[in-house]
């Protein structure tokens, strides 16, 4: 038996105990209810040892809030509605999804990437591939189910292993989910997961949903030349030529109703384009703030979600009245109530988030751990480089067994958050380092709800593939991935560069 076959076989070993430990967890949203009882028990252990901490802001006494009392239970039956309504990713993912279902419903979506990716040239394929596997997660699942397969189709009318083509479409989607060019559905639902847990510290802290937009930009282009770089110098060797029974086929290229879809929405976004422009350039532009005329806390700012379902529905119908799938409001409200239809185990998984960050902040446990961890970690005396790396490190082993990105911030933004405030780090620069954690491990975890479809995808050109098959193929896009993207987070603390439109890297 070979070396490398040694190594495969550990790897296999390791994941195979992975995705044991991850299939004996409940659910999320279960894991979240059961999280919520242990605060409530835990909120009354820790009130009978009397422990305290001095809030560094106010010098404040800050004691642990027993809820398993009686002034804790008309707490908690008087608030679990407003817990849940007032939950803030849950209007913000509702809103956005309904203008991305539009688009997607119209067909748009589909057939622009299928367009950018027939448009490259031979020897752009694979980075074109990985960029535009990066794009798709603006509009969440329509990248796995619609580029990932097309990818592999792609390559084997190439000339090219299909695995291959598939490996790189599957890295970009997932192991890049962070990075993009505009905004999606994640970034306003980790941003209000951010603005809960920051307000643990500060009250009237907010987060706007562009808070990472720079260095998401950046790092679109650098996760693009890494995942080109691994394919076709690591991956694609691997497999060699591709001797399987597939054959290959002529993939479909536009047609003229398409075409003409494609053209309404191009008219629609240079017009919404333009209504942005003219109320952002001018001094008193209707979009800047009315009082001190600046961007930074302006309603365009703080309507990020609302532009993202203008801009969203109005291309998508746009594209539906040109290439003719819209025919008439009912197939609008169709494409709205389609995207509604995945978000049922969304909403049973928030109501119980709801509850459990609601009770974590009124016992107090989440401030008094973030003043203990920040005292452990100021004697400890780590830079900022060292410190958020470790956090990444974290983010990144914690994502093997939880693939839910909202679930794992919800349980970790209530802790880190306010420990890395009182150090001095901004929430906003958290969920940045957080982000990175989070992608980089996507296409190594069995518990990604999108593994298994990889799987099913694979057999499709190896009937004998398995996890093994799709770890092997992307574990080294998952550790080059990690190395590259913890450089350039090194370079924007060195350099302490600007991380989003309003959002400093350290606290005030």
């Amino acid at each position: 038996m070979s070396s490398t076959t040694v190594k495969r076989s550990g790897v296999d070993r390791f994941l195979s105990f992975i995705e044991k430990v991850g299939n004996a967890l409940p659910h999320p949203a279960t894991l979240f209810a059961l999280f919520a009882l242990l605060v409530i028990v835990l909120s009354w252990l820790f009130s009978l040892t009397g422990i305290s901490a001095i809030h560094p802001g106010t010098g404040e006494t800050v004691v642990p809030v027993n809820l398993m009392s009686v002034e804790g239970l008309h707490l908690i039956l008087t608030k679990m509605v407003t817990n849940f309504t007032a939950f803030a990713p849950l209007g913000t993912v509702l809103v956005a999804l309904l203008g991305i279902g539009i688009a997607e419903g119209s067909g748009l979506i589909g057939t622009v990437l299928r367009m950018v990716v027939l448009a490259a040239p031979a020897r752009l394929l694979t980075f074109v591939i990985v960029f535009a596997g990066v794009l798709s997660n603006t509009a969440s699942e329509v990248g796995y189910v619609l580029l990932v397969p097309l990818a592999a189709v792609i390559f084997l009318a190439a000339g090219r292993h299909p695995l291959a083509g598939l490996a790189a479409a599957f890295a970009g989607v997932s192991g890049g989910y962070s990075a993009n060019l505009l905004l999606g559905t994640i970034d306003p639902l980790l941003a209000g997961l951010s603005e809960e847990a920051a307000r643990i510290i500060d009250p009237a802290y907010t987060v706007n949903p562009a808070c990472n937009y720079y260095f998401m930009f950046v790092s679109t282009f650098i996760i693009a030349l890494l995942g080109t770089w691994v394919t076709e110098r690591l991956v694609e060797p691997r497999f060699g030529q591709y001797e399987g029974d597939e054959k290959p086929e002529e993939i479909r290229k536009s047609t003229p109703e398409e075409k003409r879809g494609v053209r309404f929405a191009v008219i629609a976004a240079i017009l919404f384009t333009a209504f942005l422009l003219i109320g952002l350039l001018p001094e008193n532009g209707y979009l800047r703030d009315p009082e001190t005329h600046k961007i930074l806390r302006s309603p365009f700012m703080s309507g990020i979600v609302a532009l993202i379902f203008l801009s969203s529905a109005i291309v998508g119908i746009a594209y539906g009245l040109g290439a003719k799938t819209f025919k008439n409001d009912s197939d609008v409200m169709g494409g709205m109530a389609k995207a509604m239809e995945t978000l049922g185990t969304y909403i049973v998984l928030v109501f119980f988030a709801a509850q459990f960050v609601a009770y974590f902040n009124w016992t107090n446990l989440g401030l008094i751990m973030a003043i203990k961890g920040a005292d452990v970690l100021k004697a400890a005396n780590l830079g900022p480089v060292a410190l958020m790396l470790c956090f990444v490190l974290v983010a990144a082993a914690i994502n093997l067994v939880m693939g839910s990105a909202s679930a794992k911030w919800a349980i970790m933004a209530p802790v880190f958050i306010p420990m890395f405030m009182l150090l001095g780090y901004s929430p906003e620069f958290t969920q940045m380092a957080y982000r990175v954690g989070d992608s980089v491990t996507n296409i190594i975890s069995p518990m990604m709800s999108y593994f298994a479809l990889i799987v099913a995808f694979i057999q499709r050109y190896d009937k004998k593939a398995g996890i093994g098959t799709v770890i092997s193929a992307m574990l080294p896009y998952s550790i080059v991935f990690l190395i590259g993207w913890s450089i350039l987070l090194a370079i924007w603390v060195a350099f302490e560069l600007p991380i989003g439109p309003g959002a400093p890297m350290y606290m005030p």
